[in-house]
């Protein structure tokens, strides 16, 4: 499979993710930001593990649980957490940051040289998802900003060290998925029944919002995801991640209603661009 391939494939991830916000304000319970991340990603994983038919080996176990905290559990908890605390509008902005980290990680971690092609994307990118996503009303709140910078510094260093570590030989993708799912989920069982509980009823229109939130949103999308980590350069999906607050801005406006002014245009003519050429850079092989 060429690499253009891979990167469609990878992207089809974010572009899932970019559903999350509509699905959870249309279709799950209020209240319980926690418990959608955790059957986002507990009941996705243990059905990868039985399709894929592999557990870790020595040595993996504990990488397993690291990816998983970092990819997964950490990262949902401090999401949801700056989510509470700032407009959905400064969360998503604060996320726009996060091909800058991978870049700063990247070379640190896997020593891959940072091209001035891809940097200037990741900071045309972040200005982008910054216009479409902030409005003039946007406020800030010291702990969720904080919470956001480290949802996405955790992410991105999951990213890294998936990209550094590899997948062990005869482990497919949905299985390598599986391990950390399941670990992730299970970091977040505790925190969720400790701080939230359970909603009173889980009605169909929430167990439809569930469904596709584990299965396309989990199963399927972090599938795609390690597995792009781990044959592109590790910057390349970090872009492909502002994919997910441009349709989250979409469909706010097909679909709930929302209003896109010129300056979100504008914003989301940046994203696209940055995506082409940080793409096209990082993808670029060196000369020999």
């Amino acid at each position: 499979m060429n690499r253009t391939t891979t990167l469609l494939l990878t992207a089809l991830a974010p572009l899932s993710w970019g559903t999350t916000y509509l699905v959870t304000t249309a279709l799950l319970p209020a209240g319980h930001p926690l418990l959608a991340g955790l059957l986002r990603s507990l009941p996705a994983g243990l059905i990868a593990l039985a399709i894929g038919g592999t557990l870790p080996r020595r040595g993996w176990w504990a990488k397993a649980l690291i990816l998983g905290i970092l990819n997964i559990g950490a990262f949902f908890a401090l999401l949801f957490l700056a989510a509470e605390r700032l407009p959905g509008g400064v969360a998503a902005a604060v996320a726009g940051v996060q091909p800058l980290i991978i870049l700063a990680l990247g070379a640190l971690v896997v020593q891959e040289r940072i091209r001035p092609t891809t940097a200037t994307a990741a900071v045309v990118g972040a200005g982008g998802v910054a216009l479409i996503v902030l409005g003039p009303a946007a406020s800030l709140d010291l702990l969720g900003v904080l919470a956001a910078i480290g949802g996405v510094t955790a992410t991105a260093l999951g990213m890294v060290l998936t990209k550094r570590w590899g997948r062990p030989s005869g482990v497919g993708p949905v299985a390598y998925a599986g391990w950390q799912l399941t670990a992730g989920g299970l970091f977040l069982l505790p925190l969720t029944l400790m701080f939230e509980g359970l909603p009173p009823a889980i009605d169909g229109t929430a167990a439809l919002g569930y469904l596709w939130l584990g299965s396309v949103g989990g199963l399927l999308a972090y599938t795609l995801w390690f597995r792009g980590i781990q044959q592109l350069p590790v910057i390349a999906p970090g872009l492909l991640a502002l994919l997910s607050p441009v349709v989250a801005a979409i469909l706010g406006t097909l679909v709930a209603g929302e209003r896109f002014t010129p300056v979100q245009t504008v914003g989301l003519a940046l994203v696209l661009l940055a995506l082409v050429a940080g793409q096209l850079g990082a993808l670029r092989r060196p000369r020999a």
